[in-house]
Formats: C-alpha cells, sequence, structure tokens
C-alpha cells in the first residue's frame, strides 16, 4: 500500500490584540505548533483615543505578525509539505486603499493618520452615520438594505465607518480608490494577482453581513442609497 506524503496546514487567527498561528496536520487534524504575535503598535495605544470611541490599527502590526508567526510555526515541518494558509478576523475593520491595493497608511503622507489606517470592529466614532443609514433604510421608499441584518445596521460596520472618515478627512477621501475589510485585503496582500482591483473577489460574508450586499437585490446597496 502506498504511503501518503505529510500534509500539513496553517491557519492565522487575527484577533483585537494578536495574532495567532496554528500548524496542523491535514491527514489527521493535529496540532504540530502555534505561535503568538501580539501587536506592538496596538500594545502602546498608538492612533487610538478611548474618549471618543477611536480604535485604529497599524498594518505593519498584522503583516509584522503574519511573518513572524509563520516563520515560527512553518520552521516545524519541511516547507514543500505544507499546502495550505486560511485567515480569519474580526469584523467589520475597513480601511482606505490606493488603485493597487495598498493601505493608505503604508503611504509616507499618511503613515501617522489615524483615518488612513484599519478602522477596528469595536471603533464607534460612526454612531450618527449608522443612525442616518438606519433612518434611511426606513424612509427612502425602496429596498430596505438592513432587512438580513437584524435591521439595524450597527456603527462598527463597513458603511458608517466610511461615511464618517470621508466627511471628518478630506485628504483621505480622495486618495482612497476604494475600501476594504482586513480580510479582503490579506488575501490580497498574500496573492498580488496582479488583477485590477475592481476584480479581485471579496469575501461574501463581510460583504453581506456589514456591507448590505445580498443575492436578491445582486449587489451592494445603490449610489442613491448611500450618497
Amino acid at each position: 500500500m502506498q504511503t501518503q506524503s505529510p500534509a500539513y496546514v496553517i491557519g492565522l487567527d487575527y484577533g483585537t490584540d494578536s495574532v495567532r498561528a496554528l500548524l496542523v496536520d491535514a491527514r489527521t487534524g493535529a496540532e504540530v505548533a502555534q505561535a503568538v504575535h501580539n501587536y506592538p503598535r496596538w500594545k502602546q495605544g498608538q492612533y487610538c483615543n478611548p474618549a471618543k470611541n477611536r480604535f485604529r490599527q497599524h498594518p505593519l502590526d498584522h503583516l509584522e505578525g503574519l511573518e513572524a508567526t509563520v516563520r515560527e510555526v512553518a520552521a516545524k515541518v519541511p516547507a514543500e509539505q505544507i499546502l495550505g494558509l486560511a485567515i480569519d478576523t474580526t469584523g467589520s475593520t475597513p480601511g482606505p486603499v490606493n488603485e493597487q491595493g495598498q493601505l493608505l497608511g503604508m503611504l509616507p503622507e499618511f503613515a501617522e493618520n489615524p483615518n488612513a489606517l484599519f478602522v477596528l470592529w469595536k471603533d464607534h466614532t460612526a454612531l450618527a452615520e449608522a443612525a442616518e443609514i438606519n433612518h434611511k433604510a426606513r424612509t427612502w421608499g425602496g429596498e430596505d438594505f438592513t432587512k438580513y441584518e437584524g435591521g439595524i445596521y450597527s456603527s462598527e460596520w463597513f458603511w458608517a465607518k466610511i461615511m464618517h472618515i470621508t466627511r471628518q478627512d478630506e485628504a483621505v477621501a480622495k486618495a482612497a480608490y476604494s475600501w476594504m475589510e482586513h480580510c479582503d485585503w490579506l488575501t490580497l496582500t498574500l496573492t498580488l494577482t496582479g488583477q485590477p482591483l475592481a476584480e479581485f473577489k471579496r469575501s461574501r460574508c463581510a460583504a453581506g453581513h456589514k456591507a448590505m450586499w445580498h443575492a436578491s437585490w445582486g449587489s451592494l446597496p445603490p449610489e442613491e442609497f448611500l450618497t
């Protein structure tokens, strides 16, 4: 009987304070190795203002954590035996990107601007914008785009955060080609397919629950609803 070659996968769990990597035997489910990286800038409270419910994270915390944890667990087995990598993140954690998908906070001109970084799930600076979205969903005379989200759009979610920052920061609003959820940005960064950003396949879960996409209306909410 032919012996199967060893096969491993790596899972990355991005939490609020740290990223954790787990190396698993894909054939048995056995845990082989694990590693944790605490975000240094976040630990220092950089870019945050708790008194104003502002919680932002720098993408370098996430990229440095990815490199450190993957290197640590991958060193336990031959590289050619690692067949895949999966990511989960906490959202809604969107950030503004340029046409190449680079987060604006990675550019020199926005490096210290909290509005150009990831807007963490627990950021509640967009309370007023969420209230506007909820009011419009009930009164604009068209589809209620909140009906598959419990009927209430949260200040923690995608559109409310984008509205808030574009109103507060003209420079970020002008420079942002698009906004991406953390899970999508990490996937884009890891794959670097070279395809136009508009063609990049985004997470259905994040788009559905956080950005009001649904198959029954076939898209995100129309511009007339969002403006």
